[in-house]
């Protein structure tokens, strides 16, 4: 999906011009998001570019933009603090509010990720907030500059290298940072929650992630990003993070929000390369992605289920909805049914009901489990209906498919 990006300009907390992008695909967006960037770094980083566009690509429209003091933004970083990033935040949304829409979403990266935490609570629109590699304690910070505290505290401040770039801090950061408490604005939040963190991140380490996941209340989920770094810095990394939030949050869009499927392409699914690996595919249904690809084996890197294993699912998915609908019908009282669906080829030799004795052949071999107060009578019926299952007579009928070039 082509994606757009569009400079703005508003103000920000200490009245200082604000740069910013809006990256946004084609058509209505279903929701508009607001990413915060890492400490002292810029809406432009990678990972904010890498992320913003996919989630835009994928219908949310997303706010990146520097904080006062850096980047294209107007202001003197030694003026701010991490009070002045949130209300900078807050002055972000207040902008999308009044020109757009209010963002339904607040993803921050690294300290963004602290402020988005601490800023959620006064974005009263915000479903959901999403943090990478955020430190539980704002004042994790100073460890970038811990060599100069001495010199800040003695002087009112000092310049400091950060990044290989020189900034001026002054004691007034040091005093704001140190009189936050972001668990108690997590604990407040009351808005569902996801958590990205690198077990080998360098600059913030893992056990930042539980202090941010022990305080939140649910809805929350964690999400391991392996062997990424701090930065995300492979695109693999930065992409993977993006089709994340974007299956993530949508429970949590607003229902009217969602637009629906044009009509004839509710059916429609839609599979593309996504750049992970030699086979790694998006698919989408309607509002729906996930993932296929297959197993390092044969050359993949297992970031989703196979082909194959995804009929199996398809005829297993079916075969448990059709025993739901008879057994409501017919007042059963079945609690729960599970299915286990292996697929594997067989000799043809080896099949006695099958027509063609010759090569191999497709096994479908599914387990059904029955749960409840069911007789043996019961059970053997459900099982002859588990054969009715539509997704069954397909793989048993004569198959038409029909291939076109899109020339577009």
């Amino acid at each position: 999906m082509a994606v757009s990006s569009s400079r703005i300009e508003f103000p920000g907390a200490l009245g200082d011009n604000l740069a910013a992008r809006l990256d946004s695909g084609p058509g209505v967006p279903r929701a508009y998001a607001l990413f915060a960037h890492c400490f002292t770094c810029s809406k432009d980083v990678f990972a904010a570019t890498r992320i913003a566009e996919g989630l835009a690509g994928q219908g949310i429209a997303t706010l990146r933009f520097d904080f006062t003091g850096l980047g294209a933004s107007d202001g003197e970083f030694a003026n701010t603090n991490f009070s002045s990033n949130v209300d900078d935040l807050v002055a972000a949304a207040d902008y999308l509010r009044a020109n757009h829409a209010a963002p339904a979403l607040l993803v921050g990266h690294s300290l963004g990720g602290a402020a988005v935490l601490a800023a959620a609570g006064r974005i009263a629109e915000a479903r959901a907030v999403v943090t990478i590699g955020a430190p539980s304690d704002p004042g994790h910070v100073t460890h970038h500059f811990s060599g100069d505290i001495d010199r800040i505290e003695a002087d009112g401040e000092a310049e400091v290298k950060l990044a290989g770039r020189s900034f001026t801090i002054k004691k007034q950061f040091l005093e704001d940072i140190a009189g936050q408490r972001l668990a108690d604005a997590i604990g407040r939040m009351h808005k569902a929650l996801l958590v990205f963190h690198a077990p080998r991140d360098a600059y913030v380490v893992i056990s930042n992630a539980g202090e941010i996941f022990a305080a939140a209340k649910h809805p929350k989920s964690f999400v391991s990003l392996d062997d990424a770094d701090h930065l995300l810095t492979r695109r693999d990394d930065a992409v993977y993070v993006a089709d994340m939030i974007a299956a993530w949050v949508r429970r949590y869009l607003d229902a009217e929000a969602v637009s629906d499927p044009e009509e004839g392409e509710a059916d429609v699914v839609t599979v593309a390369e996504n750049g992970l690996g030699r086979f790694g595919q998006d698919i989408s249904v309607g509002p729906h992605l996930f993932h296929a690809d297959e197993p390092p084996s044969v050359g993949g890197r297992n970031t989703g289920p196979t082909p194959y294993q995804l009929l199996s699912a398809a005829l297993g998915a079916c075969t448990t909805m059709t025993l739901r609908l008879y057994a409501g019908h017919k007042k059963i009282p079945l609690e729960r049914v599970s299915v286990d669906v292996r697929h594997n080829k067989t000799h043809a030799e080896d099949c006695e009901s099958c027509e063609n004795r010759v090569g191999k052949i497709d096994t479908f071999e599914r387990e059904i489990t029955l749960e409840g107060d069911l007789d043996a009578d019961t059970r053997q019926r459900l099982l002859e209906i588990a054969d009715k299952c539509p997704v069954h007579r397909t793989l048993h009928s004569e198959v038409r498919i029909v291939t076109s070039l899109n020339e577009s």
